[in-house]
């Protein structure tokens, strides 16, 4: 064994050990001012978040307060201010909110950081919900500002008070404040993954940090999407009211060959050479969609109807008559009642009933007009879906058709619902209201009858003795009135046609004008459509009747316009609908001979038969006609009837009384008869006139 007594050996070996100690000690020094810088780092990070937040609401609040209220007191105020500012407020609560939860902790406390992690992923449906809406919105407010910029004077201003209200920020539009939103959603994942990135993996908030950083992200992913849906049912869901000369011009080739394109699809469906893409849950959205539309417009016309009656009522000052009973206590009271019913209870009723249910009914039916047109759109979009969805590569065009179609399915699958869900939700609250109001109008007219109860007959009586009273009367009256409507029944019980309600005759106009009087027909009862392609209609409707079968052949089911809407309905819900005062086609059979040219053909005097010398006539049914009451008796073209009075009991000749074979009695419409000359005489069965 060899000992080394090497004395610089030694010293060299005692130098190294303190070196490697100072390596390590500066490596560990190093490290350490490291993760200051980055804590520090982090600190910035997380001020800046929660300084820039303040600086984003005190803007807010600016914008929304000061210069909104400067620019309304401008006159005239800037048209459509409200809609510059429209859900701001939203806006501005939930940044509040966030920065509420973000002052429970100092920036430099350990635990602000996970605070601030937990607050915006619990305030994070929130923040999206206020946002989208915001960012939905922002082009609408580009456009106004656009318009405020084409006036002149009113922009200088605008510009002015924007100046005056925010000196320190040198602003000279509304857009500078008006944009802070857009721009603060889309910060908000940078300010997170700022912070992540300066925060050491084995922090305890690491993992929630993440988290919200994915969170904002996804946030900003959805706020986008949606604003995308939203413009492109901006674009689809307006009506335009084009002329024929502009809808010319539109046309060009590629119009053209896409419109033939979806009619040859639609066709296919129809004759089942294509199968049809069959999506149940939008069917039955669409459906229920279709009720309500339906319900929504025949209630509003019903309580236009109930307004236009009640005023008539109004107008009727039935108190200034003299009724030759001067002195007597009732006809005073009944004078003083009339009165304040037509001045003070039915006005004030009357204006309720317009602002609560009127007014809210004709919003409900503007905003009808958005769905029903992206509904409309869809189905053009699925026709030009179905004819390049086999495709196996597809052209840019055609990527664009399939992406549009996608978007606006999904769009209606999202919002039709809650549109539905709204919808139903106000007819029920209008619906309560109105009951409400009638409740009222009870209690204002119960009250105003006590006060002149004493004045009237039979006030003396107990309280059972007078509703004995009043329910002999009202019996007396009833049975009266039941007997004079049996008299007048009787006798003026003539064919009348009913008044179509304005909606009706504008459908009746549209239907004949495109199909004909000869195709139109009335439902006769309800109908639900429980069949692909059926209809549901009302008891009244109008229809003009397309094909007498369906696609199979089936003469049962009829295709049917119910004034654009198309579909097949039971043959034997329908009746054909007459209308008295259109003329009929023109005669198939003889017409009158010259000599008695000058008559009208339902102008007959009953009299003597003819004699042998003149020429005899004969009476036939020109055309079919189907009795729709016992008053009525049905025609068969071509067969003889009997004139009985050439008029009916009100004296309109537009209807005849007529007896025919059978021996039935009944009116018919006179201008369905026509007269036949008879060179041989009178035959077997013949019917004088």
């Amino acid at each position: 064994m060899i000992i080394s007594t090497n004395p610089l050996s030694s010293r060299t070996s005692e130098r190294k050990i303190p070196t490697q100690k100072l390596a390590r000690r500066k490596s560990e020094a190093e490290k350490a001012a490291a993760r200051e810088r980055e804590a520090q780092r982090q600190l910035m990070s997380i001020e800046e978040l929660v300084q820039s937040e303040r600086s984003f609401l005190r803007m807010l609040e600016l914008s929304s307060g000061t210069i909104r209220s400067s620019l309304q007191k401008l006159q005239p105020p800037p048209a459509g201010l409200d809609g510059m500012f429209l859900y701001t407020q939203e806006v501005m609560d939930v940044s509040a909110r966030l920065l509420s939860e973000l002052d429970r902790f100092q920036p430099g406390d350990p635990r602000f950081l996970e605070n601030l992690c937990e607050s915006f992923l619990a305030l994070s449906s929130d923040i999206e919900a206020a946002y989208k809406e915001y960012l939905a919105n922002y082009s609408h407010v580009t456009v106004l500002e656009n318009a405020y910029k084409q006036k002149e004077a009113l922009w200088k201003e605008i510009v002015t008070v924007v100046k005056a209200s925010a000196p320190e920020v040198n602003a000279s539009s509304l857009s500078f404040f008006l944009v802070m939103p857009v721009q603060r959603i889309a910060r908000y994942p940078l300010l997170l993954q700022t912070i992540q990135k300066h925060t050491e993996p084995s922090h305890p908030a690491c993992a929630l940090l993440e988290q919200t950083a994915h969170t904002s992200v996804a946030l900003n992913c959805r706020i986008n999407e949606y604003k995308r849906f939203r413009e492109v049912a901006d674009k689809y869901k307006k009506t335009e009211n084009l002329t024929i000369r502009d809808k010319i011009v539109r046309l060009n080739t590629h119009s053209i060959a896409k419109k033939t394109a979806r009619f040859s699809q639609h066709i296919k469906h129809e004759t089942g050479m294509a199968p049809k893409v069959v999506d149940e849950e939008f069917d039955a959205l669409e459906g229920f969609f279709a009720v309500l539309d339906h319900g929504i417009l025949q209630l509003l016309e019903n309580v236009e109807t109930y307004l236009f009656n009640l005023q008539g009522f109004l107008e009727c000052r039935t108190e200034e008559f003299d009724f030759d009973m001067e002195g007597e206590k009732s006809a005073v009271s009944y004078k003083e009642i009339t009165t304040a019913l037509r001045q003070w209870v039915l006005p004030t009723f009357e204006k309720r009933m317009r602002t609560l249910i009127h007014k809210p009914l004709s919003a409900l039916r503007d905003l009808l007009v958005g769905p029903r047109n992206l509904i409309k759109k869809r189905f053009h979009k699925l026709l030009d879906y179905e004819v390049i969805e086999g495709k196996a590569s597809l052209s840019f065009e055609e990527q664009e058709v399939v992406n549009t179609y996608k978007t606006l399915n999904t769009l209606l699958l999202n919002e039709l619902p809650r549109f539905n869900g709204v919808a139903l939700q106000m007819i029920w609250s209008m619906l309560g209201t109105f009951s409400c109001l009638h409740k009222d109008l009870t209690a204002d007219m119960e009250q105003l009858f006590q006060s002149f109860a004493q004045q009237l007959p039979h006030s003396f009586l107990s309280h059972g003795a007078f509703w004995e009273w009043a329910e002999s009367a009202v019996m007396d009256g009833a049975r009266s009135l039941h007997a004079l409507c049996q008299t007048v029944e009787e006798t003026l019980n003539a064919p009348v046609v009913q008044p179509l309600s304005p909606t009706s005759h504008r459908r009746l106009q549209q239907l004949t004008g495109k199909h004909g009087s000869g195709k139109i027909y009335q439902v006769t009862s309800s109908v639900v459509g429980s069949r692909d392609l059926d209809l549901s209609l009302a008891k009244g409707e109008l229809v003009a009747v397309i094909s007498g079968a369906d696609t199979r052949g089936d003469k049962r089911r009829w295709l049917v316009d119910a004034g654009g809407r198309r579909g097949y309905v039971a043959s034997s819900k329908l009746i054909r609908y007459h209308q008295a005062a259109e003329d009929p086609p023109p005669s198939p059979h003889t017409g009158l001979p010259e000599t008695v040219s000058g008559n009208r053909r339902y102008s007959y005097s009953p009299g003597p038969p003819a004699p042998t010398s003149r020429p005899c006539f004969q009476v036939l049914a020109a055309y079919n006609f189907t009795a729709r009451g016992n008053h009525e008796v049905s025609l068969q073209a071509g067969r003889p009837v009997r004139v009985l009075e050439p008029h009916d009991k009100r004296g309109n000749p537009e209807w005849s009384l007529v007896e025919v074979a059978s021996g039935q009695r009944g009116y018919v419409p006179s201008n369905y008869l026509t007269l036949i000359p008879l060179e041989a005489g009178p035959p077997a069965g013949f019917y004088p006139f």
